[in-house]
């Protein structure tokens, strides 16, 4: 298994540890050491996402292997940490909430499987670049406001619940949008695709009425 293989190994492996943290008994304590090590965690393994791509491309080692694990741990990571997040912070995090933003990442792998039947590829675009960005600050935001409702780093103090909260609805929003930019593109180059076909076509009987004569 060569190198960005591994990291994203390492990605999914990340996955189970993040779930035991959040859900066991045995890191609660009065200094949020469950939250930080749960959200320290989910950092090192979204960091991966777009490490091992890139090792990828530079060392040209893209494989069939990394192409399949690569968006399954992609996805396996977001609805890993929206459904614990439901259970473990209910208050920020509704269950209909984690449907949308879980049912917008299967909507754009079920949309990138029938491109790539029909022949064409739908790239990542900078909303979905943008997505994965406010993904980690909504989870850790929320992570760390089921501890402290302020969070003070030097002279500065951040307010956690209120991050939290802004993030979360902010990642339904952009999860909606990029959806139906995703879609758009699907639909744009298919339609593409039918009006080259329709002109192939329309060239090829005039071709034949012509032999025909």
């Amino acid at each position: 298994m060569n190198l960005p293989n591994s990291i994203t190994s390492a990605r999914i492996f990340c996955i189970p540890v993040f779930l035991w943290i959040i859900s066991s008994h045995r890191f609660h304590g009065n200094h949020g050491e469950q939250e930080l090590l749960a959200s320290a965690i989910f950092i090192l393994a979204s960091i991966t996402d777009g490490l091992d791509g890139y090792l990828a491309r530079k060392r040209g080692q893209v494989t069939t292997l990394g192409m399949l694990l690569d968006p399954l741990a992609d996805k396996l990571l977001v609805a890993a940490a929206y459904i614990s997040l439901v259970q473990f912070a209910p208050k920020l995090v509704s269950a209909w909430v984690a449907v949308i933003i879980i049912g917008r990442e299967f909507l754009v792998t079920g949309l990138r499987s029938i491109a790539a039947q029909q022949g064409f590829t739908i790239t990542a675009s900078d909303v979905g670049k943008f997505k994965m960005v406010v993904q980690i600050v909504s989870v850790v935001a929320v992570l760390l406001a089921h501890r402290w409702d302020y969070w003070p780093i030097g002279p500065y103090i951040f307010p956690v619940h209120v991050i939290a909260v802004t993030a979360i609805w902010f990642m339904v929003a952009i999860s909606l949008f990029s959806a139906g930019d995703y879609f758009w593109g699907f639909w744009s180059k298919i339609e593409k695709g039918a009006a080259q076909n329709r002109q192939a076509a329309s060239v090829l009987r005039r071709k034949n009425d012509v032999h025909a004569l």
